[in-house]
């Protein structure tokens, strides 16, 4: 979410904009190969999603590039259009007949509608263009809104060819290529979304701004995909890129899972979402196998150069993902987030509630200038590498002073409301910001566990802009918390005032392959006092790059577990070459397979429902076939568990992955209660494995009568002269406050301010309508803000928007 900050619009841009190529300045060799070998290999196909022609669709429609119009073929036959007749048997030539930007779609629910290789422009002047589109309004291109599939298992499927996905390019303006609002039950997959123009909507240097005032508009678009009021929604191996303002704008969710999917180069965020005064999200929000990189910036259409990278000094914003307030559960595993021009990961403004949390696996989050990761409430991270290499913009086309290692340029900050607990675990992470790791608020209700962590500390980098060349990083600061913290076998490593919490490593060097910020590998070399360092945290059996944890007796402390067949051993004397013999036949032997079960830790409230993550890893050689194993769930005498696949098929070496959704009786009493899962297949007992967890019932907890309240707008960016909808929410010990006075102000981005007092209503809630101008001093960023007073209470809130030509 955009930080409010002072303009500095009227600073000079510099005299001379510099291109560079991503390719270039990237990680080196061998942070490559290992991200290569721990990433992109996986194809970790979710459980009871359908596969390609399996779901029982009504009709399967074809769009291809040699097809017809809707008059001439059907769209039911993947055939070139004869050229002449109507009604053959033929696809259509582009996705609009299918999707039309206005009217009715001409797929129904649980159709499916597979895109053939090819370019298809989504904009004014396309093939099959409709409505308000066709009537001249560029915005209103898009394509047209998903209908809905009839269950869970029978998705509306909109699918490019795998082997040469087709591109779906953004022209003329128009909002947004896809259209996923009210959508649910659905799949879209193997898609290119992007546009043809390096421009930045509403940048403030006119040269890389998409600026012109009068149509032909040019070769831009401002999103990839928006969505909101959508559920159960697989997103797959799709790359959304280039776009003007955002790759995706989606809010209010409930079921999301985005797998292989690439977020890059969108000139002012990757995935924003805010959509609105109610942008909050709900049940199970999963990112698995996922880039998300060098947002804030624009893409070069011909060559893929990063150019015209700014950020919120600007009036830009960065983030590659950033929410506003959200529920859900969200599970990030097997994430590259790197070189965005604020923070990486910015879930910072999660509800903390109990039934809130975020799971971070195997995330490699490098070179973003802000934080790397934020979160809020209960969190989990696990097995991760964080390079907090927070200066790297430094000097880089429109960046400005103030956005290198903004918000302190913290690698990890972790936020914590009542009764939250994190867990920081076996991670990998260094930083020039002012702190590696920052834990803020909470009370003695908090716990924060650190364990088996590397911390290694830099100069700090704003320190040293600012004439303090020696100072360093500190390990980690609990900022305005009373939280509890548990430190177990971590290594502080060139920290401030050499921070060494007791039962921590410190004074020595961790040892690791490269230690530079630009050029960092966090795998320990021989001899390294990570090594067999600690004991093993039971669920954690695996590392950064999915290896077996421990090797040896002991388990090593950071992201990466030293293989002992890695290690480097003498040359031995040449030998004779002996006669080979026969090669011999493969022999399938079968392994127990590894099964996991994790979610959060935290105290909830009985009758609480609480989802945990199972994986399964077939560790059979590769001489055996696909085995497909039986999964089953204990939960306690009265309680409901609910798997979401029955069994998982899998071929050697592969995982798999189900959800666990477990629900206690509501009289459940305050304990800790054991959750436990199992697998098996026809193998017999070598395919026999287990794993448990916890879930602990919360006492009920005493609300303070204190005033909270939220400020939002319905959307993001408008277009001048647009109506702006705000709408504020007061609430007291979570109850809604009516009759309260909100006095709302506008401040426009020229500095002048709007001032408006409403009262709310029985829900709380207050709006205020405001029409924006359409001269030169109304294009830009806003700020907005709110006094609420409620008797002698009152609570405060902000929030920021950006209008454009």
């Amino acid at each position: 979410m955009p930080i409010a900050s002072p303009s500095l619009l009227g600073e000079e841009p510099p005299a001379k904009t510099p291109i560079w190529n991503p390719i270039l300045i990237t990680l080196d060799s061998r942070s490559r190969k290992t991200w290569t070998r721990s990433i992109f290999p996986l194809l970790l196909a979710p459980i009871g999603l359908a596969a390609w022609g399996s779901a029982a669709a009504a009709t399967t429609y074809h769009v291809r590039t040699d097809g017809g119009t809707s008059t001439q073929c059907t769209g039911k036959a993947d055939a070139p259009y004869s050229g002449s007749g109507s009604g053959q048997a033929c696809a259509w030539k582009h996705p609009y007949y299918a999707l039309p930007s206005g009217g009715t779609p001409r797929i129904a629910g649980g159709d499916t509608l597979i895109i053939g290789s090819g370019d298809y422009m989504i904009g004014y002047g396309a093939p099959g263009m409709a409505g308000q589109c066709a009537a001249g309004d560029r915005n209103a291109c898009s394509l047209g809104r998903i209908p809905s599939g009839p269950s869970t298992t029978a998705k509306t499927r909109i699918l490019g060819n795998s082997a040469k996905p087709p591109r779906l390019w953004g022209a003329e303006r128009t909002w947004s290529v896809l259209d996923l609002t009210g959508s649910n039950n659905v799949e879209v997959g193997h898609l290119e979304i992007t546009d043809k123009s390096s421009c930045i909507s509403a940048h403030s240097t006119a040269g890389a701004a998409c600026n012109r005032s009068s149509a032909p508009y040019g070769n831009w678009a401002s999103m990839g995909l928006i969505a909101s009021n959508s559920s159960n929604v697989w997103l797959h191996d799709v790359n959304i890129h280039g776009m003007a303002a955002n790759g995706i704008n989606a809010g209010k969710l409930t079921n999301w899972t985005m797998e292989r999917v690439r977020i890059n180069a969108n000139g002012w965020a990757g995935w924003d979402a805010n959509v609105g005064s109610d942008s909050s999200n709900s049940g199970q929000i999963v990112l698995r196998d996922i880039e998300i990189a060098w947002n804030g910036c624009g893409e070069d259409p011909n060559t893929g150069a990063i150019v015209n990278c700014w950020a919120q000094k600007a009036g830009g914003y960065g983030d590659g993902l950033g929410t506003i307030t959200t529920g859900g559960q969200w599970l990030i595993e097997d994430a590259f987030v790197h070189h965005n021009t604020s923070d990486g990961l910015d879930l910072l403004y999660l509800d903390g509630a109990a039934g809130t949390s975020v799971t971070l696996r195997r995330v490699y989050a490098v070179a973003n200038a802000g934080n790397q990761v934020k979160t809020r409430g209960n969190m989990t991270l696990d097995n991760s590498v964080l390079v907090g290499h927070c200066s790297y913009f430094a000097g880089k086309d429109y960046m400005q002073a103030g956005d290198q290692c903004r918000a302190s340029g913290n690698a990890l900050s972790v936020s914590l409301g009542k009764y939250n607990v994190a867990n920081i675990r076996h991670n990998t992470i260094i930083s020039e910001g002012d702190v590696v790791i920052m834990t803020e608020g909470g009370d003695a209700s908090n716990t924060v566990n650190m364990q088996h962590n590397a911390i290694i500390g830099m100069n700090d980098y704003l320190a040293r802009v600012s004439g303090n060349s020696t100072e360093l990083s500190a390990g980690h600061f609990a900022y305005n918390s009373a939280a509890r913290v548990n430190y177990a076998g971590n290594l502080f490593w060139n920290v401030k005032n050499n921070q060494c919490p007791s039962g921590s490593i410190c004074g020595k060097n961790p040892g690791l392959t490269n230690m530079t910020l630009a050029k960092f590998d966090a795998t320990p070399l021989a001899g390294s006092p990570l090594v067999d360092a600690v004991a093993v945290i039971s669920g954690v059996n695996t590392d950064f790059l999915m290896q077996p944890r421990p090797v040896g007796g002991k388990a090593d402390i950071g992201a990466y577990e030293f293989q002992t067949s890695d290690s480097t051993t003498p040359t031995p004397d040449p030998t004779p070459t002996p006669t080979p013999d026969p090669t011999p036949t493969p022999v399938c032997t079968r392994n127990t397979p590894t099964l996991g079960l994790g979610g959060p830790t935290t105290a909830v409230t009985a009758g609480s429902t609480v989802s945990y993550s199972l994986s399964v890893r077939n560790n059979d050689t590769s001489a055996c076939s696909n085995t497909s194993f039986a999964l089953a769930r204990t939960v306690p005498s009265g309680w409901t568990g609910t798997l979401s696949a029955s069994s998982v098929s899998l071929a050697p070496g592969a995982t798999g992955y189900a959800t666990l959704r477990v629900t206690s009786p509501a009289t459940a009493v305050s304990a800790s209660y054991n959750i436990g899962a199992g697998t098996s297949s026809a193998a017999g007992s070598k395919h026999t494995a287990s794993g448990s967890s916890t879930y602990s019932v919360k006492a009920p907890e005493t609300i303070s009568g204190e005033l909270t309240g939220t400020i939002s707008t319905d959307s993001s960016i408008y277009r001048a002269g647009k109506k702006v909808r705000m709408f504020a929410r007061v609430l007291k010990s979570g109850n809604a406050v009516g009759g309260a006075s909100v006095r709302f102000t506008l401040t426009k981005p020229n500095g002048i301010k709007i001032v408006k007092t409403v009262t709310t209503d029985s829900y709380g809630q207050a709006r205020w309508d405001f029409i924006t101008g359409t001269g030169s001093s109304s294009i830009g960023k806003y700020q907005a803000s709110y006094i609420a007073t409620s008797g002698s209470a009152t609570t405060t809130a902000a929030t920021s928007f950006t209008v454009i030509r």
